[in-house]
């Protein structure tokens, strides 16, 4: 786990206002997005205002990500060739293929070299929403060593699959399962769909929950005031921390005692739960409550 991703909060890239107060507002990644939320017409003064920031904006410790325009569109490669040499820590690939994936980690890398750029140090999301993409998705992964994450995009995918998007999300049950196990295999973030409904709190509290109960990692958001449900269903509980701070201390005295083998609370304790309460921990700890 390099760091956490609960929170990845979608920001128009043409509202320098929104930008500049984006570090205080408690994500754990901003997206500054090129793509959707720009008109055509305010493609290239958005592009310039986001290298700008990354330039000149405290982010604080939030991981910055640009969605960029379509790799097959006149503004996806500009906006690689302008927006890597602002570093920011990763582009987020909308519709990506293997095809995408390859080239703009093709590009970065070569803009990289010759900026002076450390190598490898601007990372790739691919976005799954296509039924394509959900189906490639190992393939989309591995066609870049510099993908860290992938985020599920439900609007565009039940599009195409010609089905109604409901807040209920059983129309994407399939895709979210497909995701989350695929990225445990690559050790990857899995970054769940959006909530369309800014003002449904407790809908949004049961989608999250209905997405990391799949084992998505975390969740993307559109609005700041759905920042704090998010980073609750994904930070570990007072409980859970209790319980995972118990199994360690009592593996610990287990060892100390010669025993390989050991139980907690009348339960067998095996290499599974151990490594289950290490990563409860450490995400405890990246998020600053223990």
């Amino acid at each position: 786990m390099d760091r956490l991703r609960r929170t990845m909060l979608f920001m128009p890239g043409n509202n320098p206002n929104m930008i500049q107060n984006a570090g205080v507002l408690g994500a754990d990644s901003i997206i500054l997005d090129l793509e959707d939320s720009v008109s055509i017409e305010e493609k290239d003064a958005a592009r310039d205002l986001v290298y700008k920031a990354l330039k000149y904006v405290d982010f604080y410790s939030c991981e910055i990500v640009v969605r960029i325009n379509s790799p097959s569109s006149p503004f996806g490669i500009k906006d690689i060739q302008v927006i890597t040499k602002a570093k920011p820590d990763a582009f987020m690939i909308p519709m990506a293929t293997e095809e995408d994936m390859e080239e703009i980690c093709k590009l970065v890398g070569k803009i990289e070299r010759k900026e002076g750029i450390l190598e490898n140090t601007i990372k790739l999301i691919p976005i799954a929403e296509t039924a394509y993409s959900i189906e490639n998705i190992s393939d989309i992964i591995s066609a870049s060593n510099r993908t860290i994450a992938v985020l599920l995009g439900a609007e565009d995918l039940t599009a195409d699959l010609e089905v109604t998007r409901t807040k209920e999300g059983q129309e994407i049950f399939y895709a979210r399962s497909r995701i989350a196990h695929i990225c445990k295999t690559y050790k990857i973030d899995a970054i769940d769909t959006p909530f369309a409904d800014v003002d449904d709190f407790e809908g949004l509290r049961k989608d999250t929950i209905r997405g990391k109960g799949l084992g998505m990692t975390g969740k993307a958001a559109i609005n700041p005031r759905q920042i704090e449900i998010i980073n609750q269903v994904f930070t570990p509980t007072i409980d859970e921390i209790e319980y995972a701070q118990n199994v360690i201390k009592a593996m610990e005295e287990a060892k100390g005692k010669g025993k390989g083998v050991f139980s907690y609370q009348g339960k067998m304790v095996d290499a599974p739960i151990i490594h289950r309460a290490e990563t409860i921990l450490k995400k405890a700890k990246a998020a600053g409550v223990i």
